[in-house]
C-alpha cells in the first residue's frame, strides 16, 4: 500500500478568526462577571485549578497573544497547525503555575478588562502573516488566533459545566476549534480509511487502510461538535460517548478510542 499522501493544511481566514476570538472573549468576560463566591470557589475538575482559576486561564490566553506582539518578531516559524496539537501536553506545568499566579494578582472583572483593552488595542493592526513568539514555539499570528478559538470554545464548556452556566459560543469560533481538532486526529493517524464527520463544521479522512474512493465509505464515525471536542481533548471517553449514543461508529477501523484523546 503507497504511503498516505501529506495533507495539506486548511486554511482560515484571518479577519473572521480574529472576530471570532474576540466575540467569544466578550461571551465569556460577560459570564464570568455575573459568577458568585461561591461560583468561582468550586472546583474546575481540571486537576486542583478552581473556576476563579480556570476563568483566569481563559483570560491568560488571549492576553497570551498581546503579550507575543508587544515582542519583536522571530525570524522564522517554527511551529503550525495542527502541529500545536501536540506541543502543549509538555507543558501543562508551568503553564498551571503562571495561571495561578496571574489568578491570584487581581479579581476576575480587573483581569478581563486589562485584556480587553490590550487586546482590542494590539490586535486590529497586526496582520495574519506576523511571527510571534509562544511557549511551543514560534507562529504565524493567523495560526496562533485558530489556536485561541479552541482555548476559548474548550474552556468555556469547562466553566458552563463547573459553574452551571450557560455562556455562548460564538458559531465561528466553535466552527475553527473543530476542524483544528479534526484535522489534528487526520495528523495522528494519516490514511484514508475511515471518514470522521463533525457536522455541520468538519469531514475528515484518517487511519490507515484501504482508501474509499466512492458511494459510502466503509468506516464512518459521526458526532456533534461539543461530543467531538470533549472527546479529542479527554473530556469524554469514547466508550461513554457510544454508550450515550453521542457518538455513532460503523465499519471495523471505526473504533478510534485509542488514537483518542488528540490532545490533553
Amino acid at each position: 500500500m503507497p504511503p498516505a499522501k501529506k495533507r495539506k493544511q486548511r486554511g482560515y481566514d484571518f479577519d473572521r478568526t480574529r472576530t471570532a476570538v474576540l466575540t467569544q472573549f466578550v461571551h465569556v468576560r460577560e459570564g464570568v462577571a455575573d459568577l458568585s463566591a461561591e461560583q468561582l470557589a468550586r472546583p474546575a475538575g481540571l486537576g486542583d485549578w478552581s473556576v476563579r482559576e480556570l476563568a483566569a486561564h481563559l483570560c491568560f490566553g488571549v492576553e497570551s497573544v498581546s503579550r507575543a506582539l508587544e515582542q519583536p518578531a522571530p525570524p522564522v516559524a517554527e511551529v503550525g497547525l495542527p502541529g500545536w496539537a501536540f506541543a502543549t501536553a509538555a507543558l501543562a506545568a508551568p503553564i498551571s503555575d503562571d495561571v495561578k499566579a496571574y489568578a491570584a494578582s487581581a479579581e476576575p472583572a480587573e483581569l478581563f478588562e486589562r485584556t480587553a483593552g490590550r487586546i482590542t488595542a494590539l490586535l486590529p493592526d497586526a496582520p495574519a502573516d506576523r511571527l510571534i513568539g509562544v511557549r511551543v514555539g514560534a507562529m504565524r499570528l493567523g495560526d496562533f488566533l485558530v489556536t485561541r478559538t479552541v482555548e476559548l470554545v474548550v474552556h468555556t464548556d469547562d466553566l458552563n459545566r463547573a459553574a452551571g452556566i450557560g455562556i455562548p459560543f460564538d458559531r465561528h469560533a466553535i466552527a475553527a476549534c473543530t476542524r483544528l481538532l479534526a484535522d489534528a486526529l487526520a495528523e495522528k493517524a494519516p490514511g484514508a480509511s475511515t471518514e470522521v464527520r463533525i457536522p455541520p463544521y468538519a469531514v475528515v479522512q484518517c487511519v490507515e487502510g484501504p482508501r474509499h474512493t466512492r458511494g459510502t465509505p466503509p468506516n464512518v464515525v459521526e458526532t456533534d461538535p461539543i461530543t467531538w471536542l470533549r472527546l479529542a481533548t479527554g473530556r469524554t471517553t469514547w466508550a461513554h460517548a457510544l454508550a450515550s449514543a453521542q457518538v455513532s461508529a460503523s465499519g471495523e477501523r471505526a473504533d478510534l478510542a485509542a488514537l483518542l484523546p488528540v490532545m490533553s
